[in-house]
């Protein structure tokens, strides 16, 4: 297997990039990175690199925020939060998902969870080539994805893989949250149905509950775009349920090592399939915690912790101030244990 870079062609420094204001406001830079055709033949794909304040290089590694499904970066109080400590924070929006869709793409659909390696490389280079260091924070399916490229790195792309000091998982999908019998009869069922149909439509989504625990227009607090993060999901189909199912097969496998220190944050109990009540606004309403907490610490073999926080929400920063506040403190600790790192510029 070749190498993530074989491909790449040489990127700008990150400085050089065409950086726009962001939607987000003054304090957010936006700029646009190629990346090709689409292999589902979608037109051409772009990543989107979003940065906050002054991203000049303080000796700590760059925080890198990679959404989940459905979603893109708008967690500005997250950006402000490590900042004001001294990170570094860029988030990026992937190929398909949030300011990263093109007209006529399928919203966040892939049908191989490895279209997301090159973006993640190419982003990774880029910053570390300023700071040293990046530690990726991936949410949800994000959390699915990078630990899967991390792995493919270690292996690829030893390069890249000695620029990421660690990362923070924040609710990662490493599992389907139905029972473990169900996901041995799906898979095969999805797979073949994924090459006979891959473009079949699936009936639906089941994200609203958390979409409305969420959103200030409802009974949340947060405030966002709401056709780059629908409240009841984008739509899915058959060749993105396939490959999220072989993603987490792969994930499972005893050989696939993410090979980076870990911090994994998620909630203590699920609110699963279920319309939305007040016991949604302190429980995971989208993944099943305890699927969570059993692979997480199999996800990389370097430093591994595991901290639930009380009362979280599926995206454990956007949670009730008191939760909001453990899922910080506890990412502060983690982070202050690393030291301080000579950047690219020193």
């Amino acid at each position: 297997m070749k190498s993530t870079k074989d491909n790449a062609s040489t990127p700008l420094p990150i400085d050089d990039l065409e950086w726009t204001t962001d939607q987000l406001g003054e304090s957010y830079r936006r700029a646009t990175i190629p990346l090709g055709p689409d292999p589902d033949g979608e037109g051409e794909n772009v990543a989107v690199l979003v940065k906050a304040g002054d991203d000049a290089p303080t000796g700590k590694p760059a925080l890198l925020w990679v959404h989940g499904m459905s979603d893109y970066f708008f967690q500005t109080h997250v950006a402000e939060h490590f900042t004001a400590q001294g990170y570094p924070f860029y988030a990026v929006d992937l190929h398909k998902c949030g300011r990263a869709h093109r007209d006529g793409q399928r919203w966040h659909h892939t049908n191989d969870m490895a279209t997301y390696y090159d973006e993640l490389t190419k982003v990774t280079n880029l910053i570390a080539a300023k700071h040293g260091a990046v530690i990726p924070l991936p949410h949800s399916t994000g959390g699915l994805i990078v630990p899967l490229w991390l792995d493919h790195i270690r292996r690829n792309d030893p390069e890249t893989h000695a620029q990421v000091a660690g990362m923070i998982l924040n609710s990662p999908w490493v599992d389907m949250q139905v029972a473990e019998w169900q996901v041995k009869v799906l898979r095969p069922v999805v797979k073949l149905a994924a090459k006979i149909a891959p473009n079949l439509k699936l009936p639906i989504s089941g994200e609203s509950t958390y979409g409305e625990s969420i959103y200030k227009g409802l009974h949340g607090s947060w405030d966002f775009d709401t056709e780059k993060k629908r409240l009841g999901g984008h739509d899915k189909y058959v060749g993105w349920l396939n490959a999220i199912l072989e993603g987490q097969s792969t994930l499972h496998d005893a050989t696939t090592d993410a090979a980076v220190p870990t911090l994994t944050l998620c909630s203590t109990h699920s609110y699963l399939g279920k319309p939305y009540s007040p016991a949604a606004d302190t429980a995971d309403t989208v993944l099943d915690v305890e699927q969570i907490q059993h692979w997480a610490p199999q996800l990389s073999s370097a430093a591994n912790e595991t901290r639930p926080i009380p009362g979280a929400l599926h995206d454990v920063f956007l949670s009730q101030p008191h939760a909001r506040h453990l899922a910080f403190a506890a990412a502060d600790e983690w982070l202050a244990s690393f030291a301080t790192t000579p950047t690219a510029e020193s």
